[in-house]
């Protein structure tokens, strides 16, 4: 008609995403979930060095990547270190540093018999042909590096594991724990055992180790957040406001402890003076792994650095194609670094898609899941 106005057009707005197409290949990379002997002692009480209450959610995690669009893919699950707590595992009522064989089976059993569901799980994923498992060593679970540990573990899955004692390289990615660029926590690659003038070999452990078998879990025994909070010399600087009596006890304790352990005659002490002001040094400084990804970015064939073992997810670009993702931690942290302040339970990971050239697409995710109208205050 004449003189009426036309009708208005409805934007078009943003398409929708298609369904997605079937997915032929994926890996999972995950790290730091320090798996201890569960959450209950046998006598009923609460076991405080237990760091890992998501059994449910990485079950539900690994459900829904065998499901749907995933379920014919050739998924490879990475587990980047520090997946197992075993520094934080007694041995008969103690915490030895002097570690055979033998004793380490015996705590790694421990750890399975403490966690069944996740477990279960693992052999549940692992039992289709196209599933597979690989294992980076990190500083916790230096202990895998045994052959009998490793044959406990497998049976555990039900499954052969692909284990990596250092760093894993796959389609142009770098995967590494991290702790081979600290000082206090690196492991001597060329010598992981000692064997010289003993009856039997026993694992070479770097004085972060010794350091948290022999200190920091007996203060964790007392106060369970110390070794959640980052940076940890703001946790000293908040103790000693608010926690006095128990921070001075502790901080001579440390003293003595640096002195005997740096400076003492060891028949199981082998690194160096330089190594011990090194260890100084880094003492007060928040880990930070951007510079080693860096450096490992300048090789060619690496497009991507995958790292662990900070606690604090990451992601940070280096040109137009190389790129640093940390994966960050399943278990509850507190950051009191200005950069990400607060408390965080980030379920975070990452995911590699590969494009139609088969060239991977590494992506830092964070895991929701399926949101219960309640839980248990602990976890899952």
């Amino acid at each position: 008609m004449k003189g009426a106005i036309p009708p208005r057009k409805t934007p078009a707005g943003p398409k929708r995403a298609r369904p997605r197409d079937l997915v032929s290949k994926l890996k999972l990379v995950v790290s730091d979930f320090h798996l201890g002997t569960g959450r209950w002692h046998d006598d009923g009480l609460l076991n405080v060095l237990e760091d890992f209450h998501r059994d449910g959610r990485f079950e539900e995690f690994l459900a829904h990547y065998t499901a749907g669009p995933y379920e014919d893919a050739e998924v490879e699950l990475i587990f980047n270190g520090d997946m197992l707590n075993l520094i934080q595992v007694d041995y008969r009522g103690h915490f030895p540093t002097i570690l055979t064989e033998a004793i380490s089976v015996e705590k790694l059993s421990k750890v399975i018999e403490g966690h069944p569901r996740f477990f279960d799980c693992l052999q549940r994923f692992l039992s289709e042909k196209t599933h597979t498992m690989t294992f980076v060593v990190g500083n916790h679970d230096q202990e895998m590096l045994w052959p009998a540990a490793r044959q406990l573990f497998e049976e555990a899955v039900g499954s052969v594991v692909n284990w990596k004692s250092f760093h894993y390289f796959v389609d142009g990615i770098h995967i590494e724990h991290g702790h081979q660029y600290e000082a206090v926590n690196r492991v001597d690659p060329v010598r992981p055992f000692l064997t010289e003038g003993l009856a039997e070999p026993i694992l070479n452990l770097p004085w972060g180790t010794l350091f948290t078998a022999q200190y920091i879990v007996r203060l964790k025994l007392h106060r369970p957040y110390v070794d959640k909070v980052r940076p940890f010399r703001m946790v000293i600087s908040w103790m000693l406001l608010h926690d006095t009596g128990i921070v001075l006890q502790y901080l001579f304790r440390l003293i003595a402890y640096f002195v005997v352990t740096r400076f003492g005659r060891s028949r199981y002490r082998h690194s160096s003076l330089k190594t011990t002001f090194r260890m100084l040094l880094e003492a007060s400084v928040f880990p930070d792994l951007s510079d080693a990804a860096r450096r490992i970015l300048r090789t060619p064939e690496v497009h991507t650095v995958i790292f662990g073992h900070t606690h604090i997810d990451k992601f940070q670009q280096f040109g137009q194609h190389k790129r640093y993702l940390n994966t960050g931690t399943w278990i509850d942290m507190v950051s009191l670094d200005l950069e990400s302040y607060g408390r965080r339970t980030q379920l975070t990971y990452v995911r590699v898609d590969y494009d139609d050239d088969g060239q991977a697409l590494p992506q830092l995710r964070h895991w929701i899941g399926a949101q219960p109208i309640d839980e248990d205050a602990f976890g899952d």
